[in-house]
């Protein structure tokens, strides 16, 4: 994920600390016995993930990945992971599908 900036976007930020600000306003009101201030913790925790869906459909969100990028990216991871097998890890690769064939 770290590759990709998954959620480092102001709408994923902004979203994810409106809802945390509702849980905790729903925790202090579950503690106080307060049942009107617990469910308005919960509607400030929904209206957080409101406001993050918004903002990425404002454009303020990561753009989804294209088929073509996609699929270069799993060749380059292919042909990465290829080049960091071991000969040895070749060779019984190599030797396995025969062994499938035979039984």
């Amino acid at each position: 994920m770290a590759g990709s900036s998954h959620g480092h976007t102001p709408a994923a930020w902004t979203g994810v600390t409106i809802s945390f600000i509702g849980f905790c306003i729903s925790g202090v009101f579950m503690v106080a016995a307060n049942q009107l201030g617990f469910w308005a913790g919960l509607v400030v925790v929904l209206l957080g993930g409101v406001v993050g869906l918004g903002m990425k459909a404002a454009g303020l969100g990561m753009p989804k990945e294209s088929t073509e990028l996609a699929q270069a990216r799993a060749q380059v991871g292919q042909s990465q992971s290829a080049e960091a097998r071991t000969p040895a890890e070749t060779q019984t690769q190599e030797k396995a599908p025969a062994a499938a064939q035979t039984v």
